[in-house]
């Protein structure tokens, strides 16, 4: 990636980092307008990154988080212990003769908080295997491809584009957002070799499709009622998931209002 490619996918994993304190700060501090304008501030310049990436540096499906977290116990480097091992010849491993079980060798084990449960053979391998993976480039997508990419990004545009012509409690923001995210996924659905982030991003985008039984005005007249029922009957019926469920009762109405966690 080039380097004004990644400033871009830096900005974009800030945004997407700050956007929920955005937008409850600049509630409390001016009100429902101000909370409002900076849901459209961010959205606006979330899709303009994101089309500048699409079409400019030909970035592909992109996924959510842009950034994709470092898992540190994965890409540990070895211990100066093995390497120096490495260097001076000595067997890191022992084959059992009758067994055929690879196990570290005494001389080579390092210390234990470094330690991990495996051959040194087996954790190379993984390293370079997931190496090669994130390293992928990304699929080259055609016009069906890029027009498919290109709805999901604006989707939020327009979804609240539509908020502000037939309001809230209005049905149509809520279908042409579901229309918007089926089409984008019955598009993307017929490309192939993709490459294992890209599918866990597809997979992603078809499970948040369930979002769509929380978000208003579906939420307030059909599913609110029939979940904190389920919620209520499990908590008292099944022992120990009163623990899950009452909190989550109490939880769960002001996560559904709060715009970038089952909107954005």
């Amino acid at each position: 990636q080039s380097l004004p490619q990644q400033k871009l996918l830096t900005w974009l994993s800030v945004l997407e980092c700050v956007e929920v304190f955005a937008e409850m700060g600049t509630a409390r501090v001016w009100g429902e307008m101000g909370r409002w304008t900076i849901i459209v501030l961010i959205q606006l310049a979330k899709a303009i990154l994101r089309l500048l990436l699409l079409l400019w540096y030909k970035a592909g499906i992109q996924t959510s988080p842009p950034i994709v977290p470092l898992n540190r116990e994965q890409h540990q480097p070895l211990h100066p212990s093995d390497m120096e091992d490495n260097s001076s010849g000595k067997d890191q491993t022992y084959v059992g003769k009758r067994s055929s079980r690879v196990v570290r060798s005494l001389q080579s084990t390092p210390p234990l908080q470094s330690r991990h449960w495996g051959s040194p053979q087996q954790r190379e391998e993984s390293q370079s295997r997931r190496a090669e993976e994130m390293n992928q480039p990304p699929t080259p997508l055609g016009l069906q491809e890029t027009i498919a990419e290109s709805i999901y990004i604006t989707r939020p545009l327009l979804h609240l584009l539509s908020l502000g012509v037939w309001g809230q409690r209005s049905w149509k923001p809520w279908l042409l957002s579901a229309v918007l995210d089926i089409s984008s996924l019955s598009l993307l659905s017929d490309l192939k070799d993709l490459n294992r982030r890209e599918r866990a991003e597809l997979r992603r985008r078809t499970i948040l499709l369930l979002y769509y039984l929380l978000r208003s005005p579906f939420y307030d007249r059909y599913s609110e009622g029939r979940i904190l029922l389920l919620l209520r009957l499990l908590a008292d019926y099944v022992p120990g998931l009163g623990f899950v469920t009452r909190p989550l009762m109490d939880y769960l109405p002001a996560w559904q209002k709060i715009y970038f966690y089952n909107w954005g």
